[in-house]
């Protein structure tokens, strides 16, 4: 019994040196992706996009075809993103949101992705023009005139991996924002996302 104990602990302690050095070898800048773009519809709402993802989790998957093997990676990113949209005519839809959530990205041995972001964490803070409010015989102008909006989100996209390089890889998103509450229910808005993903750790 003695024997099996020590065998035991033995591969557990090759393990905890193994994963040490994994840990040790895969910073945090490693692991994490930025992201800047354009956000909006191309109408009467337009912005930009910065983000963040890090790398939870990562799987290959490996299967025979009739003309080889096809591998894809899978991916599970936690991510955060910092955003602005306005109307550059009417400056009557102008706002800052913030989301944060679970993002899956599969891509295949060729560079190619497709991904889906689920964002349950957001908030929308809309900005209002100069806007005035009456107490009384007094009229006062509203200071940051607005509201904030509980705003949860999903996304589905396609990209391209460029490996090795700082520059890491471009993405074309369609994404739908719920805000709530709006008036007596949600305000759904659908925009465009597109830009580049870069890490400051690739090599040129």
């Amino acid at each position: 019994m003695k024997i099996y104990i020590f065998v035991f602990l033995s591969l557990s302690t090759l393990y905890l040196n193994a994963q040490d050095k994994i840990d040790a070898t895969t910073s945090f800048l490693d692991k994490t992706e930025f992201k800047i773009g354009y956000s909006g519809n191309f109408l009467w709402n337009n912005g930009l996009n910065f983000g963040a993802e890090y790398l939870w989790k990562e799987k290959m998957k490996v299967k025979n075809r009739k003309r080889g093997k096809r591998t894809n990676t899978h991916q599970f990113l936690f991510n955060g993103n910092l955003g602005f949209t306005t109307n550059f005519s009417t400056k009557t839809d102008t706002g800052i949101f913030t989301n944060f959530g679970l993002t899956w990205r599969r891509t295949n041995k060729k560079g190619k992705q497709f991904s889906i972001e689920f964002n349950p964490l957001g908030c929308y803070r809309s900005f209002l023009p100069e806007t005035y409010e009456v107490k009384g015989d007094q009229v006062n102008k509203v200071f940051l005139p607005g509201r904030s909006y509980y705003a949860p989100s999903l996304s589905i996209g396609l990209g391209r991996q460029r490996k090795g390089k700082k520059l890491t890889g471009r993405y074309f998103n369609i994404n739908f924002m719920l805000r709530t509450p709006y008036n007596s229910g949600t305000l759904p808005s659908v925009s465009l996302q597109y830009g580049y993903r870069f890490n400051f750790k690739k090599k040129k």
